[in-house]
């Protein structure tokens, strides 16, 4: 029988040595059992709590469908998972594939082992990282730091969990204080220090956010209680998403956050702290409700043809009109396209150019044209590949036959024929269970045209409601524009020039299937300005 080892150590601060000896442990196993090795797989400083990010194991288990060995040897069963459901899920995989899973410590795995390992490798891992926090605390108690590295501090070598400042940039917290207290915007602040090419925290480019961070996570640089001499922890929990394998971080109650004074890393004074204090204590009684834009057409479908940030509302003219910008040059100046537009405009623009074509028969015709042919080109696709697949099948079914006739009329030996019968079997079900899951060819089909004499019906209507109505906000019909309207790109252009927008739809809407190509991804067309928008601008 072919054996494969499989061996894994959790963190960069275990000794590499770790996988090493577990390999060796499991190679006498195999030798004893009298097995034979034909593969090592191995995950190093990688957490068992998921299976996310674990290429060796994933690569085993991918192999395990092809029939390429029949054992699997580990040290102890946590090394494959310590979870749960992961555990449970491997061993059952593996079983499906007919493939012992075995431990050197414990034997034969079966479905007792898996459950009783599986739990008690679980509540190791939770217990520890309990046991993890409660030094953490101890770490607070001490007046030490416990978190990660903070803007305007380092850490001291030699001396975990203490830090000191670093003049320069404890000089940048002052400033963004004392900027921030005398009336500054978190954006200004960032476009300033953007400007001047000051490095930020992390990244490439201070944001608004940066500098003004969460209300609900007490983050950001005017919000962290260091620079006041206080310590503060456990405002939030890290979990891992169990689809995603990536850790993701929850806000804790305030009243189970812990902390400390540390005189000693206070940067600022008091005053500019109740300065400070002050200024967000005034803009936090704002109701959400009350300082909440009303919601337009093209809500969420505004983007900048500079740099794909979407755009923003700037302010309102004198007249009440608002006005829209590039929300990247508006946080932090990292994008060029600085012209201030007329939302309105847009709309009206987006909603009549969009008109114009879809009541151009040209358009239409091209749309479905082109619809037709790519649907067509993927059903001749699917069915080729159907056919290849069918074909391997039974071929290897051909050869399973032959093969088992020989053996029935003694003309061959079962072990000069084994692994070969394996193998065919093994490719036999796989190709078995992709036909099975491959999805039947796609039909061809054309666009509906009360379908587009509907929607038609409804651009018409809300142009009408965008010229009669300047605070136009959205309803059941600006609805039905948008579920076919993926983005509105604003190019750039010189001042007073006329508007440069590109449309990007989901037209495949006005057919009677779902959206195509699927996964959300969209069809792009360009419309071009109907009479009276001269002169014709690209894209619209």
């Amino acid at each position: 029988m072919k054996a494969v080892i499989y061996a894994r150590f959790s963190t960069d601060l275990q000794n590499e040595k770790s996988v090493e000896d577990q390999i060796q442990l499991c190679r006498d196993y195999i030798q004893k059992r009298g097995l034979t090795l034909v593969g090592t797989y191995e995950d190093k400083a990688r957490s068992g709590a998921s299976m996310f990010g674990r290429d060796g194991l994933l690569t085993m288990m991918e192999r395990s469908r092809t029939g390429a060995f029949d054992v699997v040897v580990v040290e102890a069963l946590d090394r494959l998972s310590r979870d749960m459901e992961d555990l449970a899920g491997i061993h059952k995989r593996l079983t499906y594939a007919g493939i012992e899973l075995c431990a050197v410590h414990e034997g034969l795995a079966d479905t007792v082992t898996v459950g009783l390992r599986g739990l008690v490798a679980q509540l190791y891992r939770e217990d520890g990282a309990k046991k993890v926090r409660r030094g953490m605390a101890g770490v607070i108690r001490d007046g030490r730091h416990p978190g990660g590295r903070a803007y305007g501090y380092r850490p001291i070598t030699g001396k975990p969990g203490e830090m000191e400042i670093i003049e320069d940039e404890a000089a940048v917290v002052r400033r963004i204080f004392s900027d921030y207290a005398a009336g500054a915007t978190p954006r200004n602040i960032a476009g300033s220090l953007n400007k001047e090419g000051i490095a930020p925290p992390r990244g490439q480019l201070w944001n608004a956010s940066t500098i003004n961070g969460s209300r609900q996570r007490a983050n950001g640089i005017l919000q962290n209680e260091l620079y006041a001499g206080k310590i503060v922890w456990n405002r939030v929990r890290m979990i891992k998403d169990p689809d995603t394998g990536r850790r993701v971080s929850r806000p804790n109650p305030e009243e189970e956050w812990q902390f400390a004074e540390a005189s000693h890393l206070k940067i600022l004074d008091d005053g500019i702290l109740a300065a400070v204090k002050a200024r967000r204590g005034a803009r936090r009684g704002e109701a959400p409700e009350k300082s909440r834009r009303p919601r337009r057409l093209l809500s969420g479908l505004l983007k900048c043809g500079c740099c794909g940030s979407g755009m923003a509302i700037h302010d309102r003219d004198k007249t009440g009109k608002t006005r829209v910008r590039c929300s990247a040059f508006r946080e932090s100046r990292s994008c060029s396209h600085a012209r201030v537009y007329y939302l309105e405009e847009i709309e009206r623009v987006t909603v009549d150019g969009l008109r114009a074509e879809l009541r151009d028969p040209r358009m239409i015709s091209e749309f479905a044209k082109t619809y037709h042919a790519e649907r067509i080109k993927l059903a001749r696709e699917a069915i080729a590949m159907r056919a290849k697949m069918e074909r391997r099948r039974d071929e290897a079914g051909r050869t399973l036959t032959r093969l088992v006739d020989a053996l029935a009329e003694g003309r061959v030996k079962i072990g000069a024929i084994r692994d070969r019968l394996l193998d065919l079997e093994g490719e036999k079900e796989r190709l078995d269970a992709e036909l099975a899951d491959m999805p039947e060819p796609i039909d061809a089909v054309a666009l509906h045209p009360m379908a587009v004499a509907r929607y038609l019906s409804q651009i018409d209507q809300l142009s009408a409601e965008l010229k009669s109505n300047a605070d136009f906000q959205a309803g059941s019909t600006a609805d039905s524009f948008r579920a076919l309207v993926n983005s509105v790109i604003v190019h750039p252009v010189a001042p007073r020039a006329p508007l440069d927008i590109e449309l990007r739809g989901y037209l495949a809407e006005l057919t009677a299937e779902p959206k195509f190509p699927p996964h959300g991804r969209y069809s792009g067309f360009a419309v071009v300005a109907e009479e009276g928008l001269e002169p014709p601008t690209q894209g619209l």
